[in-house]
This record gives C-alpha cells, sequence and structure tokens, in this order.
C-alpha cells in the first residue's frame, strides 16, 4: 500500500536569533530533533526543509510512520486535563471570583499568559 506523499512546506517551522550560536537557529515543531543553524533566516529554513525532506523521505522508504503536519491534524475542540483535587479547587475559586466558568477561565489564562 502506497503511503501518502507529505508536503514538507506544510510543517510548522519557527526561525529564531540564537546569542549562543551567533545564528538563526530554525527548528520544525513535529520533529523536535531536527534543527539548522545559519547566519540568516532564509538559509536557516531553506536548509532546515532541505534536511526533513530527506528525513521524510527515509522514513518513507523504511516504512515509518511519518507525523502529520499540525496544519493538516484535526482537533476536536476538547480538552480535558487531569488536574489533583487542591489545584481543582484553586482554579474553580479563581473562575468564580472573575464570575466565569472554568473552562472560560482556563482559556483566558492560555490566550492572555500564553
Amino acid at each position: 500500500m502506497q503511503r501518502p506523499q507529505v508536503d514538507v512546506p506544510h510543517y510548522t517551522y519557527r526561525v529564531a536569533w540564537s546569542v549562543e550560536d551567533g545564528e538563526f537557529v530554525a527548528t520544525v515543531a513535529e520533529f523536535l530533533s531536527l534543527s539548522w543553524s545559519a547566519p540568516s533566516q532564509v538559509e536557516a529554513l531553506q536548509a532546515l526543509e532541505a534536511v526533513l525532506a530527506d528525513v521524510v523521505a527515509d522514513m518513507q522508504e523504511q516504512g515509518e510512520d511519518v507525523a502529520d503536519p499540525i496544519s493538516e491534524r484535526s482537533y476536536s475542540g476538547k480538552l480535558n486535563p487531569r488536574l489533583g483535587e487542591k489545584l481543582h479547587r484553586e482554579v474553580a475559586l479563581r473562575a468564580a471570583e472573575e464570575n466565569l466558568s472554568i473552562n472560560q477561565w482556563v482559556v483566558r489564562k492560555l490566550i492572555i499568559d500564553g
């Protein structure tokens, strides 16, 4: 059975300046072990995309599962974190103090404090 081709540019990239390296470092969220540094943002991103294309091709040749790009995954919108009793009580109290449901309070905190 032929696996669908993965479109490497659809992965989630980030390029940031690294003081330690004195260069820009590109990373890809779906493959945490991969990164590439270069003097410019464009060079770092292009080099990482080339490396990732090789990695994905090798994985597919070996019959390994390749992670789908985050942008192409489906999400239900539901999140059910497990909290201890004490933390759950604290979150409920803070939500009540702001006249919000627990879900509204958590979403607000994630967006504001993100």
